[in-house]
């Protein structure tokens, strides 16, 4: 099974970069594990949010194929403590050729987007950054692979 980790707009903070190509590294000696960068849409004050949304969701309907599993990061979906998140993964990618994660843009996902997920997680209550989430997201994902593992990185 590959893992996707698919971005809308490019990761621009030197210290988050650092932090997610560390994990990154990591992940990829458990799985195999790709991270895939839409580009940001340019000139995008004079489109609403909803248009946004719309021309974010076109690009990301590329990046997939019709066999993905794919789960969006979403403020509304299943919350889960890093030993729930490990079982999880482990079921999901039993079922999945390829499993795809996708953080979208400032304003969330596009519905035809929200239409092809097969599950919705979140990684908080709060609220971060786009930039931010990306590093915990692969610091869980990571974390996640070792509990798997059984190896020591976790502590319950």
């Amino acid at each position: 099974m590959k893992t996707i980790l698919i971005l809308v707009g490019k990761t621009t903070d030197k210290h988050f970069q650092a932090g997610i190509s560390d994990y990154a590294e990591r992940i990829s000696h458990y799985m195999p594990f790709e991270i895939i960068t839409i580009p940001e849409l340019k000139n995008t004050k004079s489109l609403s949010e909803q248009q946004q949304k719309t021309m974010e969701g076109e690009l990301i309907m590329k990046q997939l194929q019709p066999s993905d599993t794919v789960v969006l990061l979403d403020e509304h979906g299943k919350e889960m403590r890093s030993m729930e998140y490990a079982s999880w993964l482990q079921r999901t990618a039993n079922n999945a050729r390829r499993l795809v994660f996708i953080i979208g843009g400032p304003y969330g996902f596009s519905p035809s987007v929200y239409e092809r997920a097969n599950d919705k997680i979140s990684l908080s209550r709060m609220t971060f950054s786009h930039q931010m989430v990306r590093l915990i997201f692969t610091e869980q994902l990571y974390r996640a692979c070792t509990i798997i593992k059984n190896e020591p990185y976790h502590h319950e």
